[in-house]
């Protein structure tokens, strides 16, 4: 028996604790053996019968890369927070997926020459050489549209609530920035730059600022304070906000001129008519344990007549349930790049009741959900082009 409780609780804590860790591990292992082990197979394996040197070189480089990659992850996104480790993790992650996803349909082909008659080694080779072929390509065109500035998404909503006054209202819509280990301050001024072209009444960005704390990415987000709004600035948290520091992003855009949306409402007026502009936090805020966080749209709703239509913002997606209950006209949100790099966008739609664009959900609710104007992760945008959105709300159909 001992007189140290410290010591009881670490001794019975520990069995489960190693158990998570040895359960994460196993996970970790499995995708990462999955991710090049295909690959591998795929352009050195099967029937392909490269060169000794051919064969080892390629190996050797696979092998490295499987073990790079957990360790640039950890360095890059751990407690040690390395920008440098995390562009370079993060690179090798998305190469390592568009690799994966060609390999396997490179499979597919090889199964269709096949059937046609094709014999090894050619057919193998053939098909290592498209899949290679197609995932360099891919990883060139998927960095240039991630780094481009986006192009603009025009897109006409009709609410059956809205007055005429505010008929033609301009919407832009940012979310998704995600300023992180890449430094974008360039690329920032130039999107406000192009949103600033739109002569836009109410500009909205939808969380997920950045990766990191205020201190770390102010540079990257410090031309957010040039965005120029006939109306309204408006701002809610993301899911991001929630891993370094939520309150200080709410400080922070609150401090250069931005209405923070933290479960609260502002209205617009125009022609004397008027529109609820509401925000809530991100889905994931309560768990978080940041105090005094938490989705509520009651309380952004507080005190706002009912009469009048409503545009909230909201960063997932899946928050549009609760809107649709409490009679929104209009939800907008970010959250799923509208997949990022394809075919991601069919794992995003497990989670997320839709990926990308304009829909409808009960009688009277519409959710716009934008694509993403940055990126997360991997420098790359395959199939899914990153968007700022310029809705143009109509009181009738347009």
């Amino acid at each position: 028996m001992t007189d140290n409780p410290a010591e009881v609780v670490e001794t019975i804590d520990d069995p489960p604790r190693r158990s998570r860790k040895l359960g994460r591990l196993a996970v970790v292992s499995t995708i990462v053996l999955l991710l090049f082990a295909v690959p591998w197979w795929t352009l050195l394996g099967a029937g392909t019968t490269w060169p000794p040197a051919v064969f080892v070189a390629g190996t050797l480089l696979l092998v490295t890369a499987a073990g790079a990659l957990p360790t640039l992850m950890v360095l890059g996104h751990g407690r040690r927070h390395s920008d440098r480790a995390a562009v370079a993790g993060d690179a090798l992650l998305g190469a390592a997926w568009v690799l994966f996803v060609w390999s396997v349909l490179g499979q597919v082909a090889g199964l269709l020459l096949l059937a046609g008659g094709v014999g090894d080694p050619a057919r193998s080779r053939w098909v290592a050489g498209g899949v290679l072929v197609a995932t360099v390509v891919l990883l060139a065109w998927g960095y240039a549209e991630a780094m481009r500035v986006p192009r603009v998404r025009e897109v006409d909503v009709a609410i059956a609530r809205l007055g005429a006054g505010l008929d033609g209202l301009r919407v832009a819509l940012i979310t998704d920035t995600h300023y992180g280990p890449i430094d974008r301050g360039r690329w920032s001024a130039a999107v406000v730059a192009r949103v600033n072209e739109l002569g836009a009444d109410v500009v909205c960005h939808v969380g997920d600022i950045a990766d990191g704390t205020v201190e770390l990415r102010e540079n990257q987000a410090s031309p957010l304070a040039a965005v120029d709004a006939a109306s309204a600035r408006v701002y809610v948290t993301g899911n991001h906000e929630y891993f370094s520091e939520a309150q200080g992003w709410l400080d922070y855009m609150e401090r250069i001129g931005w209405d923070a949306l933290h479960n609260r409402h502002i209205v617009v007026e125009g022609g004397g008519d008027h529109l609820v502009v509401a925000g809530v936090d991100d889905a994931t805020a309560k768990a978080s344990g940041v105090d005094g966080h938490g989705a509520n749209l009651d309380a952004a709703l507080a005190g706002a007549d009912p009469t009048l239509p409503v545009l909230l913002l909201a960063h997932q997606p899946k928050q549009v349930g609760r809107a649709a209950r409490a009679g929104v006209d209009l939800q907008v949100s970010g959250h799923t790049h509208g997949g990022q790099i394809w075919p991601f966008n069919y794992l995003v739609r497990l989670d997320q009741p839709v990926v990308q664009g304009l829909s409808r959900h009960g009688e009277r609710t519409q959710l716009y959900t934008s694509r993403g104007t940055g990126f997360w992760g991997p420098p790359f945008r395959v199939f899914a082009p990153s968007e700022i959105t310029l809705l143009t709300l109509h009181a009738t159909a347009a």
